[in-house]
């Protein structure tokens, strides 16, 4: 097995993906999470909640970065696929930094139990760029088509399982 599978995934079932669903997601529950703090929709839960989504979405970024990280340096530099997925990466790290700011400035808030303004600013702002970043991400595979197989042929339970092929064998159909 090559040592890049641990990073890249195998050819068709690249890990940053799904990697990026479960960041999307945690960050997605902090916003919620504060918002139904500020709304008086919950006491301490939705302020507490938040923070600790905030902090477990810095973890998962981290894994989620290094990944895409390795899939990026894959590009060919300047190239038009070059250019999305560098916006992807500049957006995503955006993100990251109003969601860390959030998380640093909002530690109080967690210890009080409430989220204030401040917080909250710094989680939608992280939550737009989030999503910007997640359509320049779709982008990336949907439109230039990183990482795709076009397999439509393939057998079903050959195309779920995880066994490793050249890219360049499984896209000529060897």
């Amino acid at each position: 097995m090559k040592l890049r599978y641990l990073v890249q995934g195998l050819p068709g079932h690249p890990l940053h993906p799904p990697l990026t669903d479960a960041t999307i997601g945690i960050y997605t529950f902090a916003t919620i999470a504060a918002l139904t703090d500020v709304l008086s929709i919950t006491n301490r839960a939705g302020a507490e909640g938040w923070w600790l989504a905030l902090i477990a979405g810095l973890v998962t970024t981290a894994v989620t970065a290094l990944t895409g990280l390795v899939d990026w340096l894959t590009i060919s530099w300047g190239s038009e696929l070059w250019k999305t997925a560098t916006t992807h990466a500049i957006t995503m790290v955006s993100a990251t930094i109003f969601f860390a700011l959030a998380a640093i400035f909002g530690h109080d808030e967690f210890l009080a139990g409430n989220v204030e303004a401040g917080g909250l600013v710094l989680t939608l702002i992280g939550f737009g760029l989030l999503t910007a970043g997640g359509w320049l991400g779709g982008a990336v595979v949907f439109v230039h088509g990183m990482r795709v197989l076009s397999l439509v042929d393939e057998p079903a339970t050959r195309a779920v399982a995880p066994v490793p092929h050249s890219e360049k064998e499984e896209a000529e159909g060897s």
